[in-house]
């Protein structure tokens, strides 16, 4: 308390006295008669997009943005909601080095983490914390010796006397959907945001931004999203939000709060003009500023950060390049579809797992199935490069093969018919596995599964091909950690395609076959 006493005005400190904790922040009296304002630039999962795509989006296009914003306003702020990592080979075969070199180049002041911060293991997220020169954390994950991960609760930034309180909050479904260590403390969304919060009221900020890596589409029954934070914590004035990828053309307001996301990939970067007067938020304009389309490129490359890429690149290239064969047509990707349905794409790569362990192997297996949402991107028609593969497939994903009673066999799609569509786990299966998803039941039901074209009998044991972050029980597959007599085949999922389409002269066809059918359910 003696820092406290220090740092606060006598007329703040009474305040606090007859303050009640649930109400607005306390606000710095010395504010008061004071009109502020602040550009508020913002990202969220850039997923390792280096580059642009389709010619929208890259880092170095960004940077135009940023520094030309920089160049009109006086105070910027410069914040990223998470999941940095995780996308095109490029930035997966550097950990992300050149991505976050890139952020410092870029005066970055804060990040928080999402799930993707924690796919690889802890060592490269510490060293990613090191990596950089901002402020790199969550407010409801502790390390085992009792500290917040990145080393701090909160940021409190000091623009000309207008105080801001930044905290950020990392979604507790990353325990399911990614592999955090296990030392990890993970504290419920809802109640670490309010303690960010009634910290900083006690530090007599004048506003707070939530960067929250939560997502305002529900995706299972206990994942909590930004839109119900906002409603459940008073006095957050801003909500940076991500996850989702959404696209908001206007700001959603709950309560007091505004929400806020800035879509995926560096497509767009959030603008927003925050005005205080008297200590109090009074006005935010916010928009979604696109970087660039394929017909317009407005924001020329930054110089600076293209040189900082340019040798990362060059050492990609020589690997990434190399043409592994043709796809006679576009195997589509769209707005995540291998998340709701049958997809060619999700055909050709469990298809491959099968072909491979039979033929190459000599595993007689029955079936492979990857969750929708280990597929990242869609493979385009003409040459297949090493680098679309691994871009389709970013994921460090063993193979294992491993076998199930049937009677669990049935609980395991009994499972997989309640999953949410668009939640990453939703299944895409080979050939042998045909069933309908019945939407129209409850949560969903499963009807006429068949394996092999007969029923799933419940006394037979079934041999199968998954990866090792689903039999850990990833995106809720608890029912895999039943499985018996696995075989680390020690293959990346991304060798095992590439092989595949090797065996087939090189040249692989888009096609579905009707193996899932989904009755009264969603399209994106």
């Amino acid at each position: 308390m003696k820092r406290l006493f220090r740092m606060i005005p006598l007329a703040v400190l009474l305040s606090l006295l007859v303050s009640p904790l649930f109400g607005r922040p306390v606000r710095d009296m010395g504010s008061a008669g004071k009109n502020h304002e602040l550009i508020l630039l913002h990202t969220n999962d850039h997923h390792g997009a280096i580059l642009p795509n389709n010619g929208q989006g890259g880092l170095a296009e960004v940077a135009s943005f940023v520094k030309q914003v920089r160049s009109e306003n006086p105070h910027v702020l410069l914040v990223d909601a998470g999941d940095i990592n995780t996308g095109p080979a490029l930035s997966n075969m550097f950990a992300a080095e050149p991505d976050f070199l890139a952020y410092n180049m870029m005066g970055y002041d804060i990040a928080t983490m999402g799930n993707h911060e924690f796919d690889k293991n802890q060592d490269q997220l510490l060293k990613q914390i090191d990596l950089v020169n901002f402020p790199f954390f969550s407010s409801n994950i502790k390390t085992s010796d009792g500290k917040f991960l990145g080393g701090r609760q909160y940021l409190i930034k000091d623009y000309g006397g207008l105080r801001v309180g930044l905290f950020g909050v990392t979604t507790l479904r990353t325990m399911s959907i990614a592999s955090p260590d296990k030392s990890l403390v993970w504290i419920n969304e809802i109640d670490a945001a309010r303690a960010a919060v009634d910290a900083l009221r006690q530090e007599g900020v004048d506003i707070i931004i939530g960067l929250t890596h939560m997502g305002d589409k529900k995706e299972s029954p206990e994942h909590i999203t930004s839109l119900e934070l906002a409603a459940a914590v008073s006095g957050i004035d801003i909500i940076v939000d991500g996850h989702s990828h959404s696209f908001f053309a206007a700001p959603q307001k709950v309560g007091d709060t505004y929400v806020v996301t800035a879509n995926e990939w560096g497509k767009y970067v959030g603008y927003g003009k925050i005005t205080v007067q008297d200590g109090t938020l009074t006005g935010f304009d916010w928009k979604p500023e696109q970087i660039n389309t394929a017909e317009n490129q407005t924001y020329k490359p930054n110089a600076a950060v293209t040189a900082l890429l340019a040798p990362y690149i060059e050492k990609a290239e020589a690997s990434l390049k190399e043409v592994v064969g043709t796809a006679t047509a576009e195997f589509v990707f769209g707005n995540r579809l291998t998340r709701y349905q049958e997809t060619a794409l999700g055909n050709m790569i469990t298809d491959s797992n099968v072909w491979y362990f039979k033929n190459e192997l000599g595993q007689d297996i029955d079936f492979a199935f990857h969750n929708g949402g280990n597929i990242r991107a869609a493979l385009p028609q003409g040459p297949i490069t090493r680098e679309q593969i691994l871009t389709v497939l970013p994921f460090e994903n063993y193979l294992y093969i491993v076998s199930l009673k049937g009677s669990d066999l049935i609980e395991l799609f009994n499972f997989i018919a309640t999953i949410q569509q668009g939640a990453g786990g939703f299944p895409q299966f080979s050939k042998e596995v045909r069933y309908t998803i019945d939407k129209t039941v409850g949560q969903g039901v499963v009807r006429d599964l068949s394996i092999g074209g007969r029923p799933v009998d419940p006394n037979k044991l079934y041999r199968f091909c998954t990866n090792d972050y689903l039999l850990g029980g990833g995106d809720g597959y608890e029912i895999l950690t039943k499985s018996e007599n696995p075989f680390n085949t020690s293959l990346l999922l991304s060798y095992v395609v590439i092989e595949y389409i090797n065996a087939q002269g090189g040249s692989i066809s888009p096609a579905l076959d009707g193996r899932l059918t989904v009755t009264g359910g969603l399209t994106p």
